[in-house]
């Protein structure tokens, strides 16, 4: 009998005994609220640059809410789709469908219930262009990313991240109602901020994707090897935080904070390039360095987006 196959008894007498608490905890990990976090802080920031100071309370509160639903939702489809590797990693198993506290049909009504509420809230109180960007982000989430490019590609992130650039969009539409090149430049740092961010990870638990026959380039690819695309994406990346300058006209605060936050992650990415060409050992190049400081990264990069027009 397998591991897994001895522990789902053990977890399904754990769902007998989940209380209320238990279930409402594990609905709300089902939108794995860390990520929707990370979303909405490339999504208000960009609504303040828009509005070149502080947009309408209740513009924002919507945007806030109808993408975190939005978001919730994408993580949810994903959840239901991914339980059977989850099921099987270390990083993941304690999700709710692993641990059969919620069932595959329930999650699956409570994603799309999920997406119908934040297509509607931002259709209504924000703008039909921004519902749109929305719903087109979780569809491709879902449908291109989790279903189509995970378990098949190595550059599964590099496409598959694309959903995660759309809060930059929608948070400049949510202001002006309309498309233009500076929420493109935001949409593209995010872009080539994904792959350093989620390598890192991925190399951190590596055993765990390939134990499960996903190809995760860090599965496929030697340390080094994965440390140099992700000085090749680091540079991208810090090189169209500054194109933000010109292309949207900041003052002096944006561009001297992304060149001094660039900076800081180019040391960071060289030094565990320097690391992974010594050994594969990940306690020898402790790639969860850089992934906790590419969060910080884009934090503070984003902050800067919002408090730029105040030193204009």
């Amino acid at each position: 009998m397998t591991e897994v196959h001895a522990r789902v008894p053990a977890e399904r007498r754990e769902a007998e005994r989940a209380t209320v608490k238990d279930v409402v905890a594990a609905y709300v990990g089902l939108t794995k609220p860390r990520v929707i976090e990370l979303l909405l802080l490339t999504t208000v920031p960009v609504m303040f640059f828009a509005a070149r100071g502080v947009p309408p309370l209740g513009l924002v509160v919507a945007t806030v809410i109808g993408g975190a639903l939005s978001a919730g939702s994408a993580s949810a489809y994903n959840c239901v789709y991914d339980r059977d590797i989850d099921e099987q990693m270390r990083r993941t198993r304690r999700r709710a469908l692993p641990r059969h506290i919620v069932t595959p049909r329930a999650a699956l009504v409570f994603a799309t219930v999920l997406a119908v509420l934040s297509t509607v809230i931002l259709y209504v109180w924000v703008n039909p262009l921004s519902a749109a960007l929305s719903l087109g982000a979780n569809a491709f989430y879902v449908l291109i990313y989790t279903i189509v490019l995970k378990r098949r590609t190595t550059q599964n992130i590099v496409w598959g991240g694309l959903a995660g650039c759309f809060p930059a969009l929608i948070g400049w539409t949510a202001v002006t109602g309309e498309l233009a090149w500076t929420p493109v430049v935001l949409f593209l740092v995010v872009f080539f901020w994904t792959p350093p961010h989620t390598w890192a990870l991925a190399m951190r638990y590596r055993d765990d994707y390939a134990a499960v026959d996903v190809p995760m380039l860090p599965v496929v690819a030697s340390g080094h090897a994965v440390s140099k695309q992700i000085i090749f994406y680091s540079y991208a990346m810090v090189a169209t935080s500054l194109a933000l300058w010109p292309v949207a006209g900041t003052g002096w605060f944006f561009p001297t904070a992304a060149v001094v936050l660039g900076a800081l992650f180019l040391v960071e990415a060289h030094l565990m390039e320097r690391r992974a060409a010594r050994s594969d050992s990940l306690t020898e190049i402790r790639p969860m360095r850089l992934f906790h400081w590419s969060n910080l990264y884009l934090s503070l990069l984003f902050v800067a987006v919002a408090l730029d027009p105040l030193f204009a």
